[in-house]
């Protein structure tokens, strides 16, 4: 009998009916909080529309929820939300310093993941020891400002919707005792019926996308803004995307199954992964993580352990990277890392790529050292880009070195075959392919992570402890290729030339990388960056939020040197930002807006987002002081939407 995440025990007494009542009433309250969330829920700290405001605001408030949990006084304490590997390291870090430790595990909750809650000056200092996506406030070819506080020790993206669920859990146990999660009469199901049947299973392709999008939670919810109430348009898919109802309940019924259909989810998943991404099982692990940045790390972790007798090895990067597959490499001791250069449209060239390769690994005109591995994103989260893995991993083996694809804008967007393209490694987030609970995975081909059996099992055990997480993305997964990734990609391209013919026409409005003129627009993906005469990236970001109800995303992207290297930022002029930036944290960057499309969005809501950019782009532009914080009535209107938000999540508060 189920007890509580990846533990058995003794069987126990049939609950009674009444106390079978309180927990089956717990798993309800639980799930209304989530559901809460999910209407609301965007990528933290970073973006500018009402949702990441509103999931800021609530990610934060679990953070207060442990301390108050712990017994631990907020001002001199905070709280940093890991794996369970994660949490193993930076304990390890603290030594004796130490810290409390709350655990989803032990309160019957799969969802992975550990709360440390730390004094704020115990924060070790320095590079933290997972780098990636959020842990840099500021990336220079050779030096990185790295973030303070908490967020410097949860690298990519957070499990927000879980942290979210954690905290109200925790709230719940006040009230409906501490076994509340513990145990719970719920029906069993089987793993097959959890990921693969539906109220949607009659339907396929566009007929699916059809029906599929109006299960999309949080959808035309009603927003603030300077014209009165408008429903919010998400264009952040980028930083992460939305969830639908199906994934939703998959999520939810995965919770509350005994321990051995977990494991069969879990299976099932990696089954469900290993051919969705065309990387048989016989030749390819798929080990679970909490996210792509901490798949990266791993690989990272893993190479920096070869042995190579006396070779020296690189690691070939390109400039289009993400924190997450540029900072890792950097940490390797003895290893060099190559920075390749793209077009202005974000294209390798290839002819180069070989050059570069065939200068180390076959002529030796660089003494011992030898690229063993090219490292690069299968899809550009500034650009939009997609390079050609097939050719780009031709090139890479012909010289025996290997291929890791950053996959986390490109699962939810196009077809990957790894085994015939010949990827090695693959890292993906499921929070971009429309599961925002918390899992991510490394596919990796046999034999290649330099880890120790009890190592790697700690890995694995990690990463599959969050059976919630792994479910939505076996959902989702099943979903998309339902729809058909062909279909996927035709609809969101027709979308994306819309929005680029119409962006096109605003005076003042600049677009970077591909156009629907290019030869090459087939290969564009629907993400577009853009610059407005000479207001800041996050004047225009906010404005499209307060005027338009429209969430979009604004500065570097983390990928700091992609955007300066647009932006012709000079040399110089980069280390004074260093300087200014240390001296004033609070002071905005030179940047772009982002907008990036998912399958949920419509024409008319691009519509929407070219009207509202016109009108901006015709507004006299106020001068931007990148030291001034005024608040302005609708700004304070969008701070009590996020009030309101967490009232209904966290019902006590």
């Amino acid at each position: 009998m189920k007890t509580m995440a990846g533990t058995t025990s003794e069987p126990l007494e049939v609950l009674q009916p009444e106390e079978g009542a309180r927990h089956n009433e717990a798993f309800a309250e639980l799930g209304r909080g989530m559901q809460a969330a999910l209407e609301t829920y965007s990528n933290v700290h970073r973006g500018s529309g009402h949702n990441s405001l509103t999931s800021t605001h609530l990610y934060e408030q679990a953070r207060e929820i442990v301390l108050d949990d712990v017994g631990l006084d907020k001002a001199r304490h905070t709280v940093v939300f890991c794996s369970p590997r994660r949490a193993e390291l930076l304990q390890a870090q603290l030594g004796r310093r130490g810290c409390r430790t709350v655990s989803s595990r032990d309160i019957g909750l799969p969802l992975g993941l550990r709360a440390l809650a730390v004094a704020r000056n115990a924060l070790p200092a320095g590079a933290p020891f997972q780098p990636g996506g959020g842990t840099a406030r500021l990336v220079f070819p050779n030096r990185v400002i790295w973030a303070r506080g908490a967020d410097k020790f949860e690298a990519g993206t957070p499990a927000i919707v879980n942290v979210i669920v954690f905290a109200r859990a925790l709230q719940l146990i006040r009230q409906f005792g501490k076994d509340a999660f513990l145990e719970a009469d719920a029906e069993q199901r089987t793993a097959a019926d959890i990921l693969y049947h539906d109220e949607l299973e009659k339907f396929s392709g566009r007929e699916l996308l059809a029906a599929l999008r109006p299960t999309l939670i949080g959808q035309r919810v009603p927003v603030p803004t300077l014209e009165g109430a408008k429903p919010f348009i998400n264009l952040d898919n980028g930083a992460s995307t939305p969830t639908f109802e199906p994934i939703r309940d998959a999520v939810c019924q995965a919770w509350r199954q005994p321990e051995q259909v977990q494991r069969e989810i879990v299976r099932e998943v990696k089954s469900i992964c290993a051919g969705v991404l065309g990387a048989p099982p016989a030749d390819y692990d798929v080990i679970f993580t909490s996210n792509t940045t901490e798949a990266i790390n791993l690989a990272a972790e893993s190479l920096g352990g070869e042995s190579q007798d006396g070779i020296r090895p690189v690691v070939v990067n390109t400039i289009l990277e993400h924190n997450s597959n540029e900072l890792p490499w950097r940490r390797l001791p003895g290893v060099t890392l190559i920075r390749f250069p793209v077009d202005d449209e974000g294209f390798l060239d290839l002819d180069a790529l070989e050059a570069l390769l065939r200068a180390y690994n076959q002529e030796g005109q660089h003494g011992n050292k030898r690229i063993r591995l090219v490292a690069m994103s299968g899809a550009s989260n500034v650009l939009g880009v997609f390079n050609d893995l097939a050719e780009i991993s031709r090139i890479v083996h012909r010289y025996g070195a290997r291929l890791l694809v950053d996959a986390a804008q490109l699962v939810a967007h196009r077809e990957v075959e790894m085994a015939a393209c010949g990827i090695d490694y693959l890292a993906f987030s499921a929070h971009k392919a429309y599961a925002p609970f918390g899992t991510g995975a490394l596919v990796v081909r046999k034999g290649l992570l330099q880890f120790s059996a009890a190592e790697l099992e700690r890995i694995r055990s990690s990463g599959e402890e969050n059976v919630g997480g792994i479910a939505a993305l076996g959902k989702a997964l099943v979903l998309l290729q339902r729809i058909g990734l062909d279909t996927i990609q035709q609809e969101e391209q027709a979308l994306t030339e819309h929005a680029l013919r119409g962006l096109m026409q605003i005076p003042g409005l600049t677009v970077f990388g591909i156009t629907p003129d290019s030869p090459r627009f087939s290969r564009k993906g629907g993400v577009i960056v853009f610059s407005l005469g000479n207001r800041m990236a996050s004047r225009v970001a906010r404005e499209l939020a307060e005027q338009g109800g429209i969430g979009v995303r604004s500065g570097c992207h983390c990928a700091h040197l992609l955007i300066k290297h647009l932006l012709d930022i000079p040399p110089l002029l980069q280390q004074f930002q260093g300087v200014m930036l240390t001296l004033f944290p609070q002071m905005a960057l030179p940047g772009l807006t982002r907008v990036s499309l998912g399958i949920e969005n419509t024409v008319e809501e691009i519509d929407t987002l070219i009207d509202v950019l016109d009108k901006i782009a015709r507004q006299p532009a106020a001068e931007d002081n990148p030291f001034a914080s005024k608040t302005t009535d609708i700004q304070r209107r969008m701070d009590d939407f996020a009030r309101a938000a967490a009232q209904r999540v966290y019902a006590q508060l």
